[in-house]
């Protein structure tokens, strides 16, 4: 909201009586010999004097009016901030009228949504109790067929392990037979097969002729028989096997000690009907993950 215009007084009045009174206090200095006596001083300071407040009166005078109308405009407000305030208060009585309907009111959604929110907190609490009796059941059952499938896995891990030192065992039979065609066929055989457990995870291995003795993948026929330090793998006895990267079945070996005789067991015998034995030792079966 604009305030009211001030007054515009006429300055122009007291500009040409301050540049009179200037040019007068001129005239007398320009007039006077040098040096001034105590009254062309007095004159000039009084008609400088003058001057200037001739010069600055009407900025003062307007300065006094505008600070009125401030003053009266600001009152204008506050009256009008009193009738606004008067119209708040009988809206408050009014408002405070209508409270005691409104907290009744409250008062009955509360006890509702409370009523409401005991019932879905029952049945939350029966759907919960649901979902637990049927994950335990589902779970139960899956831990049922999880070790199902561990006991097959082991089983036919077993069977194909057994399959294969079998045909390891032809293999070097055929290699002492030193029959060409017979190793050859075998060999091919051998590969084969192998090949094919590669395929689901199963990799054998066997250990190279004067390797130096691991005790993680070389085993001797005899399990409590110490190697000597220095000893190396003279023969593989039986393969070694990993399953998936993990190691299953050590190598079994005999091995040859550092003076170069050969470490003979009384397992390593020959049977006596002549026979040819050839140790496999069972697989350890695949550790169950958690």
């Amino acid at each position: 909201m604009r305030g009211p215009i001030p007054p515009r007084l006429s300055k122009w009045p007291f500009l040409l009586s301050d540049a009179l009174l200037l040019a007068l206090a001129f005239l007398i200095f320009v007039q006077s010999r040098l040096p001034m006596g105590p009254w062309e001083v007095l004159s000039c300071t009084l008609c400088v004097a003058v001057g200037a407040g001739c010069g600055a009166l009407p900025y003062v005078l307007e300065y006094r009016v505008l600070t009125k109308l401030i003053l009266a405009d600001h009152l204008a407000d506050a009256t009008a901030g009193l009738r606004k305030l008067e119209q708040l208060a009988g809206q408050i009585s009014q408002a405070t009228s209508l409270w005691q309907t409104v907290q009744e009111s409250a008062g009955k959604t509360a006890a509702t949504a409370k009523e409401m929110a005991d019932r879905m907190a029952a049945e939350v609490k029966d759907f919960n109790e649901f979902l637990k009796h049927a994950n335990e059941g589902e779970k139960s059952a899956l831990r049922l067929e999880v070790g199902k499938l561990r006991r097959a896995e082991s089983d036919w891990l077993q069977v194909l392990v057994r399959m294969l030192d079998h045909i390891y065992a032809l293999h070097q039979a055929a290699l002492r037979s030193r029959q060409p065609s017979l190793i050859d066929q075998l060999g091919q055989f051998q590969n084969v097969c192998r090949d094919t457990a590669r395929r689901v995870g199963l990799s054998p291995f066997v250990a190279a002729p004067a390797e130096a003795f691991d005790g993680e993948r070389h085993q001797l026929l005899d399990a409590d028989a110490k190697p000597e330090p220095g000893a190396t793998v003279e023969e593989t006895l039986a393969t070694g096997y990993t399953f998936q990267g993990k190691l299953l079945r050590p190598a079994v070996v005999r091995l040859r000690n550092a003076n170069g005789s050969s470490l003979s067991h009384a397992d390593d015998a020959a049977p006596e009907d002549g026979s040819e034995q050839n140790p496999m030792p069972t697989a350890s079966p695949r550790p169950e993950s958690p």
